[in-house]
């Protein structure tokens, strides 16, 4: 069985509520592919899920180092930027949002992350700000098509904030 399709039955075997069993699984991979991005992202999210941020941040900065690509990058960003935020760290998951977002400019979970990160940051109207990007970048309706010039002005004015501003018409 190769290496990818070991991790991917390791996970599709796991119980988010019970990580160990996850954790226990992976650390013989870890062992034998120390160096593997995969492996260390992998690892880096069962200890996240597990409840144990601090150690999940080594192994995901270890991922990145290692030279994670494509969706795996992505998602890592993800992860990696949130667990930064649950950790208190919110220069460096804005950081880390910052950067994945120019990389992955068609990705709405990064955005809406990020925003997460801005709110709890104490930024809530640049929050919003960015979710109001969010849906005028990512949603598809005729309702929202309609609207887009007022919520990108919205989100604008929120932006602005700083006691002078006016809200803009609808």
């Amino acid at each position: 069985m190769t290496l990818d399709k070991e991790l991917d039955r390791i996970f599709a075997a796991r119980d988010r509520a019970n990580m160990q069993p996850t954790i226990d699984a992976l650390l013989p991979l870890l062992a034998s592919n120390p160096g593997n991005a995969r492996v260390l992202y992998e690892v880096g999210g069962a200890y996240d899920t597990a409840g144990k941020e601090e150690t999940a941040l080594g192994f995901y900065e270890n991922a990145l180092a290692a030279g994670l690509k494509g969706d795996l990058l992505r998602r890592c960003y993800v992860q990696y930027g949130s667990t930064l935020r649950n950790v208190g760290q919110y220069a460096k998951s804005s950081a880390v949002f910052a950067t994945a977002r120019t990389e992955f400019p068609g990705s709405p979970s990064l955005g809406v992350f990020e925003a997460i990160t801005l709110h709890a940051a104490g930024r809530p109207d640049e929050a919003i700000a960015s979710l109001l990007d969010v849906v005028v970048d990512f949603v598809r309706s005729p309702d929202i098509d309609r609207y887009k010039s007022a919520i990108s002005g919205n989100a604008a004015y929120l932006r602005s904030l700083d006691g002078r501003g006016t809200p803009p018409c609808s």
